[in-house]
C-alpha cells in the first residue's frame, strides 16, 4: 500500500488522440487509445515506477498528470487539489510543486542558453530570481554534481550525463515536492546511468521528494522504485511492490518482461527460462476486445480451454488481488510465478 499522505492520484484517466484523414478537410476517421482507464496513487516520499514497452502510454500518462495535455476523461489530484481542467493561470502555483525531467537531455535544453540561464528560467518565470537567484543557481549546480564555475557554458559543451544533471537542477529550481522522471537514463551509457540513479536517490533522501519514474528497463526500476505499475497497450496490467513483483509476478506480460532481465551469473543466465512473446503489439487504434494482451499471451495460445479463451476474448480483466499472489493483476487466470 502507498504511504500516507497520498500526494498524487490518477483516477480513471483516459486519453484518446484523434486520427484524421489526409487532405484539406482533415476529417476525423478514428482515434488512438493511448491511455485507457488508468488509476493509481503515489504516496509522499515514495517512488512509483511506470513500466512497459514503447508506445504503451507511459509518457502520455506522465503528461496527463502534469496537465501538459488534457485528458479525454478522468481526474488527477495533487494532494487535496483536483487539477484536471484548471486554467493555465490557476495551474501556475501548482507547477512549482510538480516538475518533470525529460528523456533526452540534449533535446530538452535550449542550445542558445547557458547553463545558468537554463536553471534560472523557472525562477524568472515565477518571479523568484531577484531574491538570490544567482546564488540559487550555483547551489543547484553543486547539488547535482556540476562545477558552478561552468555556469556560462552551453549544453553542447557537456556530456550526456552532465546534461541530464542540468535538467535535474532545472527541475529542482522551485523546490518541488513531486518529480516526474520520464525515462531519465534511457539515453545514457550504462556506466553513466548508475551515477544519475544514485543522484536521484540521494536527492530523494535529502529533499523528501516523491517520484513517478517512467521506464522500460526493469533492472533500473528494481534499483530505485518502491512500487511498480506495469502498462500494456494503455492499461495497467499489474501493480505491486518491487519485492512482490520480482518475487512472484502474476500477469504473463510482467513475467515476460522479468524473464528478459539479464542475470550477472553466466550459468544461471544460460539455464534460465525465457518467455518469448509471439507477434507484435496490436495497434492502439484498434485494440483487441476483452483482454488486450490475449493476442500475444502464451497461456491463451496453449494452456487455456475453449471456454477460458472465450472469456479472454469477450471480458476485459480488471485489476484484482484474489489470485493467491501479493500483487494486483488484470488477468482472468493470473498465477504468481518466481522467475529470478
Amino acid at each position: 500500500m502507498s504511504p500516507d499522505p497520498t500526494v498524487l492520484t490518477a483516477r480513471n484517466l483516459v486519453k484518446h488522440f484523434p486520427v484524421r484523414s489526409k487532405g484539406m478537410l482533415r476529417r476525423r476517421i478514428g482515434e488512438v487509445h493511448a491511455v485507457c482507464d488508468v488509476s493509481f496513487d503515489v504516496g509522499a516520499g515514495e517512488t512509483l515506477a511506470l513500466v512497459g514497452e514503447s508506445g504503451c502510454g507511459k509518457s502520455t500518462t506522465a503528461r496527463l498528470l502534469l496537465g501538459l495535455i488534457p485528458p479525454t476523461s478522468g481526474e488527477v489530484h495533487y494532494g487535496p487539489h483536483e487539477i484536471t481542467g484548471l486554467s493555465r493561470r490557476a495551474m501556475r502555483p501548482l507547477r512549482a510543486e510538480m516538475q518533470i525531467v525529460f528523456q533526452d537531455p540534449f533535446a530538452s535544453l535550449d542550445p542558445r542558453m547557458t547553463v545558468a540561464q537554463i536553471i534560472a528560467e523557472p525562477l524568472r518565470v515565477h518571479g523568484r530570481y531577484a531574491s538570490g537567484g544567482h546564488d540559487r543557481v550555483r547551489h543547484l549546480m553543486r547539488t547535482v554534481g556540476l562545477n558552478p564555475e561552468h555556469h556560462n557554458r552551453y549544453p553542447h559543451e557537456f556530456s550526456g550525463g552532465q546534461r541530464q544533471r542540468i535538467g535535474v537542477a532545472r527541475a529542482l529550481a522551485l523546490d518541488p515536492k513531486v518529480l516526474i522522471l520520464d525515462e531519465p537514463v534511457s539515453a545514457l551509457d550504462v556506466s553513466i546511468q548508475a551515477g544519475v540513479i544514485n543522484l536521484l536517490e540521494d536527492l530523494q533522501d535529502s529533499l523528501g521528494l516523491t517520484y513517478l519514474f517512467v521506464s522500460h528497463d526493469l533492472s533500473v526500476v528494481r534499483h530505485i522504485a518502491d512500487r511498480v505499475a506495469v502498462m500494456y497497450l494503455g492499461r495497467i496490467v499489474e501493480i505491486g511492490t518491487v519485492a512482490d513483483i520480482f518475487a512472484a509476478a502474476a500477469h504473463p506480460y510482467t513475467q515476460a518482461l522479468i524473464s528478459a532481465i539479464p542475470l550477472p551469473d553466466p550459468r544461471r543466465e544460460r539455464t534460465r527460462t525465457r518467455i518469448l512473446l509471439p507477434g507484435d503489439v496490436p495497434s492502439p487504434s484498434h485494440p483487441p476486445s476483452g483482454c488486450r494482451f490475449r493476442t500475444r499471451c502464451p497461456k491463451f495460445a496453449s494452456r487455456l480451454s475453449d471456454d477460458e479463451r472465450a472469456r479472454c476474448v469477450s471480458e476485459q480483466p480488471l485489476l484484482r488481488s484474489d489470485h493467491d499472489g501479493p500483487t494486483e493483476a488484470a488477468c482472468h487466470y493470473a498465477r504468481p510465478t518466481a522467475l529470478l
